[in-house]
């Protein structure tokens, strides 16, 4: 109720996050288009005149980004040039931002879409995050001062579902064999996983034994916000359910990065629906 009064009174929205003690951050990429030479794949645009956005966005507030790759599995995808061409943008976005003081979350997203097994997406899986390390290192990133955030390891959207504990050993086996331990942290989004999928997923890999260098957390969009978009309705009267349903969703993904989530939290409106949407753009 309090965000929204303050913001609706003309505050700044920064200001209101800094108050919370929360740091703002920016979306700095400019949307994908379409890689010539290859099969629909993309790359992202963004790079021209970043340095001087990061240097308004630093003196606005803001105190990190994120830039989005897009990559897609197919009989012949993600093909060599889509892997490269992505990671080389993502190296050279970090590195412009951190020279002007924003953390850079580095996003290879690859998309969930299509009938591939789960063996197939983690070695897509790695062969893109090891591009992108290969890369990041070559641009003189500062690996302490980024965040990682990928994709699950999980079978594709038309294929059959695999449990929370699989999904956890092959995507914690598919980093420890490409992500350096220099990076603090391992944020995941949910692509298009339903909420409750996405938290029990992040559950089983802070309960999987062995070494795990990163701390294993959530930078959920669509998983941290359907249940309370749902609940709100864009109506003033359904603020204190829509606050109630993200208290509690965000409970249990902050139990889910300690390991200790029991599957308890109330499943609202939306939290166990797919938010699946094919070749995801925003």
């Amino acid at each position: 109720m309090v965000l929204v009064v303050l913001y609706s009174a003309g505050k700044p929205f920064v200001d209101v996050l800094k108050e919370g003690g929360v740091l703002p951050g920016i979306k700095v990429d400019k949307g994908t288009v379409e890689l010539a030479g290859t099969n629909g794949e993309t790359t992202t645009q963004g790079l021209d005149g970043l340095a001087q956005r990061c240097q308004k966005y630093y003196e606005a507030g803001a105190r990190f980004a994120k830039w989005r790759a897009v990559l897609k599995i197919g009989p012949n995808e993600p093909s060599q040039l889509s892997i490269q061409e992505n990671a080389n943008g993502l190296a050279r976005y970090a590195i412009i931002c951190q020279e002007n003081g924003l953390v850079p979350i580095v996003e290879p997203e690859i998309l969930v879409d299509g009938p591939h097994s789960i063996d197939k997406c983690a070695d897509v899986t790695e062969r893109v995050l090891a591009a992108c390390y290969k890369a990041l290192n070559d641009h003189h990133v500062l690996l302490e001062g980024t965040l990682l955030k990928p994709n699950m390891v999980t079978p594709g959207s038309d294929a059959k579902k695999a449990s929370p504990e699989v999904i956890a050993e092959y995507t914690v086996r598919a980093l420890l064999r490409t992500t350096p331990a220099a990076v603090p942290a391992v944020v995941f989004l949910s692509g298009g996983q339903s909420e409750e999928e996405a938290t029990l997923n992040l559950n089983a890999m802070n309960q999987l034994k062995g070494k795990k260098p990163w701390s294993l957390s959530f930078s959920f969009g669509r998983a941290l916000q359907q249940s309370t978009l749902k609940a709100w309705a864009g109506k003033e009267e359904n603020i204190p359910k829509a606050q109630a349903a993200l208290l509690t969703r965000a409970k249990a993904n902050s139990e889910a990065t300690l390991g200790t989530y029991k599957g308890d939290a109330k499943l609202g409106e939306g939290a166990a629906e797919s938010l699946h949407v094919k070749d995801y753009k925003y």
